[in-house]
């Protein structure tokens, strides 16, 4: 397929629709898990997006909505803090990004490779998906993410739940072209169906909802409780963001850490993030399923990302279409989180088998061991819990323990990185 840079107006519009339509399971998703506003989430993606574009120079094709990293740290926060705290942390989160990229500005990356090796990142990674396990399961059977509450009965839970994780996975692994990259929305949309015929499907609020609503924006408030709580949780987001940056730069064949530099995606990422909790919305990062579809379809305009922006900006306005995401039963969402969830906890495993990390190394042993039971046992120490605690226990291990080189790996030390 030719490369595509240059498109009419409304190819360019066609195809912007079709990357929010990759990023769109994922991006509802994660506020429907975290009891945020769907609704609010389009419109922060889009706006988001929209300011990456301009600090970076609208030079990159990427795409930025809802984080999953951040969905345990959020409901722990929303249950310690409440909601209006909880945003007023992730804001600070993206003003943490905004004082990265200026310190990569003024001293380059070396200090970020020596702080987060991979047997720093990886461990964290794990601790995310891991930590989110039982949110997962307690949904699949049909209860609330906590296991407090029994909405729909176990046996029919579980079995609309296995079928939507099924579909998730046939379309994960045998789908082709587009379909392949959508898996998550196909899953839910089989899932909602099978639902409305078990007769657990609530259509009550798509019927009063106006169709044109301003989303639910809600304003943060500030406690150092809930900013200290939530700044370390943006260490393994910061890190995605780099390997997304470095991903896109593959498949259009340009260094985008040289040009734009890393310091304006980080900049960008950050004001978007910030911007985002200033308005409820959940935390944004750059979209690896957008990436996907980029490189499927070849299309390396960046103005392409804006339509998308502009779409999801509109969608959010649009009453019935926000009350209906919030009508899709909890099976259908734990059945997919097993896989998603799962997957998370992966793409850890494979930062320290990529890069070749030995655990049989004591050092390397005692950072991803603590980080491990730290993060999913939810481990308390002061202010710090959960995935914060075990982001800053694996950095300053890693510091203090001998042996710097073992903490990046036979890849590193034989020099056969990129």
């Amino acid at each position: 397929m030719q490369d595509i840079t240059t498109d009419s107006t409304w190819k360019q519009a066609i195809a912007g629709s079709q990357m929010l339509l990759v990023a769109f399971g994922a991006l509802v998703l994660m506020p429907l898990i975290t009891g945020l506003d769907p609704n609010v989430a389009l419109f922060t993606a889009g706006i988001g997006t929209l300011i990456f574009h301009v600090v970076t120079g609208g030079q990159i094709p990427i795409f930025l909505a809802s984080s999953f990293a951040f969905i345990a740290p959020i409901m722990a926060a929303k249950s310690q803090f409440g909601l209006q705290e909880t945003l007023g942390g992730l804001m600070a989160a993206g003003i943490l990004y905004i004082i990265l990229s200026g310190v990569i500005r003024l001293r380059g990356t070396g200090f970020v490779t020596r702080l987060l090796p991979p047997v720093v990142i990886a461990p964290v990674i794990m601790t995310i998906g891991l930590g989110l396990a039982p949110v997962a399961v307690h949904m699949a059977s049909g209860r609330t993410g906590d296991g407090g509450t029994q909405l729909v009965p176990e046996d029919t839970a579980l079995v609309i739940a296995m079928i939507s994780l099924l579909v998730t996975i046939i379309m994960t692994v045998w789908a082709k072209g587009i379909f392949r990259l959508i898996p998550i929305m196909i899953g839910i949309i089989v899932g909602y169906i099978l639902s409305a015929f078990a007769g657990i499907v609530d259509t009550t609020a798509i019927q009063e909802a106006a169709w044109f609503a301003v989303p639910n924006f809600v304003a943060p408030a500030f406690s150092w409780g809930a900013v200290l709580f939530m700044i370390p949780v943006a260490i393994a987001p910061a890190i995605e963001h780099i390997g997304d940056v470095l991903a896109i730069g593959n498949v259009t064949r340009k260094n985008y850490l040289e040009k734009p530099g890393l310091h304006r995606t980080l900049l960008g990422d950050g004001l978007a993030t910030s911007a985002a909790s200033m308005l409820g919305g959940p935390p944004n990062t750059t979209y690896s399923e957008v990436t996907g579809a980029v490189m499927l379809t070849r299309n390396f305009n960046p103005k392409v990302m804006w339509w998308a922006a502009g779409t999801a900006i509109v969608l959010a306005f649009v009453g019935k279409f926000g009350a209906a995401l919030q009508t899709i039963p909890v099976p259908v969402m734990g059945g997919i989180l097993c896989l998603l969830f799962g997957s998370i906890a992966v793409v850890g495993l494979n930062t320290l088998i990529r890069h070749q990390v030995d655990l049989s190394q004591s050092r390397n042993l005692v950072i991803v061991g603590v980080t491990l039971v730290f993060g999913i046992g939810n481990m308390v120490l002061g202010t710090l819990e959960g995935i914060a605690l075990c982001a800053v226990v694996a950095i300053v291990l890693n510091l203090v323990l001998p042996g710097e080189k073992e903490a990046w790996g036979k890849r590193i030390q034989e020099g056969s990185v990129e």
